[in-house]
């Protein structure tokens, strides 16, 4: 969790221009929720206080490169009297990799209503991290091992298991608590931007599901191709957070899911998008 601090903690060049770095964990490119993190990062430092991130909208366009720095560019697109628009593009190579707009507004009353948390097995109740590596993961995929073995700043209890363990073809649906391995920073620019970095993970593999099949095939090429994210309401991050998933369509070598982000109160805190490419490989 501290090198996730340290990670969106950016570097200012000039005005409106930022450099941010990726841990070096071995991945052979930067996770999609770093890069998301790290642009809102670039933009709220260039938002007047006053003003909170309500969405955003990305498309991730090349890659990211892990070994070498990221460059954020900040376009002011608008001020007004309410909202506050923000264009990010990342750079690395002389190329854009990945580019968003993200909307601010002042905080104001008005209607309140909300969709009820769905009604799931307590994250207590559920096997840990570890206790899941040691039970299931003898006999798994060695990419599946990988992914399971490394250390991360965000925790994972999924409702189900089935999905890892076997190759059935299962509702597009999925309950998945989270939690930060760690205490976040009261500043509320770190923690909208922990929240995006945590609504990457896992989105893609729900678009999987009716066809028995999971991102760490090898018969599969994917990547998140855009990101939608809108922030309804604030949260410490202190605790559980269920993320709960379902994927409406798959077609045209791309899989589209939505996802809820409640807190343990039951309070909905975020609404999540994506569409991500779940090609066959030629050779499958």
């Amino acid at each position: 969790m501290d090198q996730l601090i340290e990670t969106l903690d950016l570097e200012k060049l000039e005005e409106d221009l930022f450099r941010g770095k990726s841990p070096q964990n071995g991945w052979q490119r930067v996770f999609g929720g770093q890069v998301i993190a790290q642009a809102l990062m670039a933009a709220q430092r260039c938002v007047a206080g006053d003003r909170h991130v309500h969405s955003l909208h990305a498309y991730f366009v090349r890659p990211g490169d892990p070994t070498v720095p990221i460059i954020f560019q900040v376009e002011r697109t608008r001020d007004g009297s309410s909202f506050t628009t923000r264009r990010v593009v990342a750079v690395q190579h002389g190329k854009t990799i990945f580019a968003m707009s993200c909307s601010f507004q002042i905080e104001e009353p008005g209607y309140d209503h909300q969709m009820a948390m769905p009604s799931v097995a307590d994250p207590k109740q559920l096997i840990g991290e570890k206790e899941f590596r040691e039970l299931f993961l003898a006999q798994a995929p060695e990419s599946v091992k990988g992914y399971w073995s490394r250390e991360r700043p965000i925790e994972i209890r999924p409702v189900s298991l089935t999905h890892y363990i076997s190759n059935e073809k299962l509702d597009p649906n999925a309950h998945i608590w989270v939690r930060t391995t760690g205490p976040v920073p009261e500043d509320h620019h770190y923690r909208t931007a922990i929240l995006a970095y945590l609504s990457d993970m896992t989105l893609l593999d729900t678009s999987l599901y009716p066809h028995g099949t999971s991102i760490f095939d090898p018969q599969i090429q994917p990547a998140s191709l855009d990101h939608a994210m809108w922030f309804h309401r604030p949260s410490k991050l202190d605790d559980w957070l269920l993320y709960t998933q379902d994927s409406p369509s798959a077609s045209g070598a791309r899989g589209m899911t939505r996802g809820s982000i409640y807190d343990r109160d039951g309070k909905l805190i975020a609404s999540v998008a994506q569409e991500g490419l779940i090609r066959k490989r030629a050779n499958a």
